[in-house]
């Protein structure tokens, strides 16, 4: 007899693949029990429901240890998908990077969010998600965002930006707005992983869609790589009947897939061979393996497989953007794995004690860490060392003039006041200038932005010759090049606030402020209203130009009148609107709005401005210095006493467009004996705050209202708008007076400006007419 030979010790690869196979348990394990402590432990006393997604969760586990553990950098970023925030947390706390008492606070009130949110989190978190299709997209715009202050600036750095995205994600329209977009191509730093799980909220989805996805990507000029099948399949595959039984999974039906998983080895041996040419041989394979063995294989797809996820992070191309297609089992390692209605289900405490014990915890101490000496704590202490990122040193935005000095005269509209407020910023105040990154959906010589445009050229992530730069007939020259201050899209408008949210956040990002303005037509600022209010939620600051507006956009009809917009400010948070009615107002309005850009206790705001030529010594520019300071606050705050009477009889409110018509009425009055004052709204979500303030329910200031709105001389008021007249109609609370609200809540029709505003009862003939009934 030979004494036995003691086996060698394992080497430090299988020490290390070791160590990382416990991590993506423990993150399996902690990650389900962050979700199962907000609903099945804490007291819920309502009985509301709390939620979560320990399937969606499931299905990503092994993705994202795999990229935290072994792929990412410092100078990486990545957007989560929603449903897998617990994840996100779960890492971070081994990482040393969350306390354990947040763990316990999943959808709890200054908690974790029930998404990832770079505002209200206690971790890191790189890109809010939620809202679905734009977190996705968001590390486009990211990327563009860097690449701009890498090349104007300097001093970003350089990183990969990942996307990880579930399957049914891809349903969402704004994804193929963001991915076909043609600047995109040139971005070698995208990567997108993609969690094919087959399952969307309410079923498995029916059709075999990865093919399809590929081609997609592949013809927009993605590089695309597909994980389909782990270690032990590949194995199989690689014996006799190998090959029939991947013909046979890959043609399968999701649905048919899916419910494989939930079969014992006695069912999958009688539906996995299937009734094709290769189910003899399918057959003979499968009766080859011991049951344990024949389930694990049906399960074993390549995004669960870390050496098949690190062979695919091998192969990206960092010249083009990379969509990685993993396959995956929503649910995967949980009592629900595969199930068509996991999507939002919860384990029992039953199920969670079953899953404690196949993963050696324990469900009465579920936060448990790893050893001081153990490979995998010696692994996340590693990683932690390797993403450590350095702090950021933040750049106070540059300072912003508030007055140019001169006054307008002649006819003007105040969406050509904008391109010209740009020019005059460049002469001004270059420091501010150069910060400014304008944003249009193919719409910049129809909104008067030819002349910035021409100043300081188009941005492109390489510079293109200006083939008609020697055409004397052209106008706006496209000269492309990284420093370009304008940056054109295509006529998409998710994509454009997408852009302007992250430009917009490279204050916080990289400490390095940017004043990005967004120009889109007003009646499609409804479109990008709801990605850019989520822009502003996750801390991007910008400002949106919604022009021309209105029904006094009057040939272009009733597809071209916006009617809703002007509520906008009454309505987003962290926003402040302003509408404009002369060119001095839009360079006050703009100044203002850029100075509240780049800064921690910044905001947004929208601007919404015409292509009505208006006489601009309607405004009466004080010429004082005193006087005009007075205006240009007033306007900044909401409003301004424009025409004055003695004894009011009437007081009328018009903001916008509607000015002109309004003072035309408040002539025609006086001839009538009815003395009117007009006063010129240019915000009314301001003056709504201020409102609110005078009664104790908003911390803002309320000053305006005692100015514009003076106890004394209140009279009953019509107002006017060019947009919903709801937008006003609280102004007649300030000192309880009547009111006639005069506006426009029908959809437009094509015409003359005379017969549009006619037909909507807004000209002044409508106001002569109330004013009247009021006066009476």
């Amino acid at each position: 007899m030979t004494a036995a030979t003691a086996a060698p010790p394992p080497g430090p690869d299988r020490i290390r693949l070791d160590a990382l196979d416990e991590i993506q348990r423990r993150v399996l394990w902690l990650s389900t029990g962050i979700v199962h402590h907000a609903n099945r432990v804490r007291p819920n006393p309502t009985g509301l429901k709390v939620g979560g997604h320990q399937a969606s969760c499931a299905s990503m586990v092994s993705i994202m240890t795999s990229l935290w553990f072994e792929q990412l950098e410092p100078g990486d970023r990545v957007s989560v998908k929603p449903h897998a925030s617990p994840v996100l947390h779960a890492i971070n706390y081994l990482l040393g990077e969350l306390d354990e008492r947040y763990l316990t606070t999943l959808r709890e009130f200054g908690g974790l969010q029930s998404y990832p949110s770079r505002a209200k989190d206690p971790d890191p978190v790189d890109y809010s998600t939620g809202s679905v299709g734009i977190g996705a997209s968001a590390p486009i715009w990211g990327a563009i965002a860097r690449r701009y202050v890498n090349a104007a600036i300097g001093g970003t750095g350089t990183g990969r930006q990942y996307s990880l995205v579930g399957d049914a994600e891809l349903d969402e329209g704004a994804v193929w707005e963001a991915v076909l977009d043609s600047s995109v191509a040139d971005l070698g730093e995208i990567v997108w992983i993609v969690d094919l799980n087959r399952q969307s909220l309410d079923r498995v989805v029916p059709n075999i869609t990865a093919s399809r996805l590929a081609k997609m990507f592949d013809a927009a000029g993605w590089q695309v790589l597909t994980v389909r099948f782990g270690k032990l399949l590949e194995e199989l595959f690689a014996r006799a009947g190998g090959d029939e039984l991947r013909t046979r999974i890959l043609e399968m039906s999701n649905p048919e897939f899916q419910r494989l998983l939930r079969c014992d080895a006695g069912e999958l041996r009688n539906r996995l061979p299937g009734n094709g040419s290769g189910a003899s041989a399918i057959a003979e394979l499968i009766a080859g393996l011991d049951d344990e063995t024949l389930r694990r294989a049906i399960g074993n797809l390549g995004g669960h497989d870390l050496d098949a996820l690190r062979a695919a992070y091998a192969q990206i191309d960092d010249t083009r953007p990379t969509v990685i297609i993993a396959y995956t089992i929503k649910g995967y390692g949980l009592p629900t794995q595969g199930h068509p209605q996991n999507h939002s289900s919860l384990l029992t405490v039953e199920q969670f004690a079953e899953l404690a014990a196949t993963l050696g915890m324990n469900p009465e101490a579920p936060w448990a860490g790893f050893g001081e000496q153990s490979a995998a704590g010696a692994l996340c202490r590693a990683t932690a060392q390797r993403l450590r990122r350095p702090e950021i040193d933040a750049v106070a935005p540059p300072s912003v003039p508030t007055d140019f000095g001169r006054t307008p005269a002649g006819t003007a509209t105040t969406q050509a006041a904008l391109g010209r407020a740009l020019l005059d910023l460049t002469r001004q105040a270059p420091e501010a200038a150069k910060r400014i990154v304008t944003v249009s959906p193919d719409v910049s010589s129809s909104t008067n932005l030819a002349g910035w445009l021409n100043k300081v050229g188009v941005w492109s992530p390489r510079e293109r010759r200006d083939w008609f730069d020697d055409d004397a007939e052209t106008i706006m020259h496209w000269r492309e090049k990284p420093t370009g201050q304008h940056m054109e899209l295509g006529i998409a408008e998710t994509n454009l606030v997408g852009l302007m949210g992250e430009l917009g956040a490279t204050w916080s990002r990289w400490g390095q402020p940017l004043f990005p303005i967004g120009v889109l037509y007003d009646p499609f600022v409804e479109r990008a209203l709801e990605p850019w209010s989520y822009g502003i939620y996750a801390g991007g600051q910008s400002i949106l130009v919604g022009t021309p507006s209105g029904v006094s956009l009057a040939a272009e009809g009733g597809a071209h009148q916006s009617i809703k917009t002007p509520s906008i400010g009454l309505e987003q948070p962290g926003c402040v609107s302003y509408e404009p009615a002369f060119a001095i107002e839009v360079e006050w309005t703009l100044l203002d709005a850029i100075s509240r850009l780049g800064r921690p206790d910044g905001s947004s705001s929208y601007l919404r401005l015409s292509t009505r030529p208006v006489d601009q010594t309607l405004a009466a520019v004080p010429r004082d210095p005193s006087a005009r300071q007075r205006r240009r606050r007033q306007v900044l705050a909401g409003a301004y006493l424009l025409r004055k009477a003695e004894r009011p009889m009437v007081t009328l409110v018009a903001m916008g467009a509607m000015v002109t018509e309004s003072l035309s009425a408040a002539d025609r009055l006086a001839d009538l004996g009815v003395d009117v004052d007009v006063v010129c709204v240019t915000s009314p979500g301001l003056l709504f705050e201020a409102s609110q303030a005078r009664r104790g329910l908003h911390a803002g200031p309320s000053w305006i209202l005692d100015q514009v709105f003076a106890p004394q001389r209140a009279a009953p008021m019509v107002t006017v708008l060019d947009g919903h007249p709801h937008t006003l109609t609280f102004l007649s609370t300030i000192n309880q007076v009547h009111t006639v609200s005069l506006g426009v809540s029908t959809f437009g029709q094509a015409g003359s400006l005379a017969d549009v505003y006619r037909h909507h009862g807004i000209d002044d003939d409508a106001i002569v007419g109330a004013a009247l009934d009021l006066a009476d």
